[in-house]
């Protein structure tokens, strides 16, 4: 079997350069999964489905007669594998969920890396090209679609200072924040009281951070986006 053989090396060429520029996007936003992650995963399906595909090529001292080749279960088998790789890139951090656009390129570029493998160049060449430029556009389509944030805020109080519930509500509303239920907890020195809003921007926040630094009663501030 020569590796320089078109029907080779073609698959093999088209899926890594797939994998690398989907790979690259990842690598740009700093993503757990990123450019050499994206090549292995892609050429690896790639030689599996080659495999699959030129199975009587290894089965040599096998009857013709009795060989019966299906590449879908290999394909099966391959995505199912991936479901668990594409599991290890989805972490919790704060009140949010990061990983499942990384977890989804993966998914893609583990199907694109099949589609090389079979020989559906067109097809697996459009998908590529279509799969680079949804993640490309991810930035334009955040600023163009309406979408509703959500941040936790904790503010620590001093236990001297008699704050209550509601006074931390209509500080947080005065600064156009949305609050839903509150959660209040006491230590020995102070009082902390923690929401989840919504309607939160930088300058929104900014402004409710200068007006808790002037404030003598605050002993600590938390703000953590809820990004997904």
């Amino acid at each position: 079997m020569n590796i320089f053989n078109p029907d080779l090396a073609f698959p093999v060429l088209g899926a890594a350069i797939a994998g690398g520029l989907i790979g690259a996007e990842r690598e740009y936003r700093a993503s757990p999964a990123g450019f050499r992650t994206h090549i292995l995963v892609s050429l690896s399906c790639a030689l599996l489905m080659l495999a699959a595909v030129h199975q009587v090529r290894w089965l040599s001292d096998t009857p013709s007669e009795i060989i019966r080749i299906d590449p879908v279960r290999m394909a099966h088998g391959v995505l199912t594998g991936i479901g668990f790789l594409c599991g290890g890139v989805i972490f919790r951090e704060g009140f949010g969920v990061r990983g499942l656009t990384t977890a989804a390129s993966l998914w893609m570029t583990a199907s694109l890396g099949i589609l090389f493998g079979v020989g559906f160049y067109a097809l697996a060449i459009g998908g590529a090209v279509a799969t680079v430029s949804v993640l490309a556009a991810v930035r334009a389509s955040e600023a163009i679609l309406p979408q509703r944030r959500y941040a936790n805020v904790k503010i620590r109080f001093l236990r001297s200072a008699l704050i209550s519930q509601q006074d931390f509500r209509e500080r947080l509303s005065s600064a156009g924040l949305r609050v839903a239920a509150v959660q209040q907890r006491m230590e020995s020195d102070c009082v902390e009281f923690s929401a989840t809003v919504s309607g939160d921007s930088e300058e929104i926040m900014a402004l409710l951070t200068l007006e808790l630094r002037s404030d003598s009663a605050v002993t600590g501030y938390d703000y953590i986006p809820h990004d997904v």
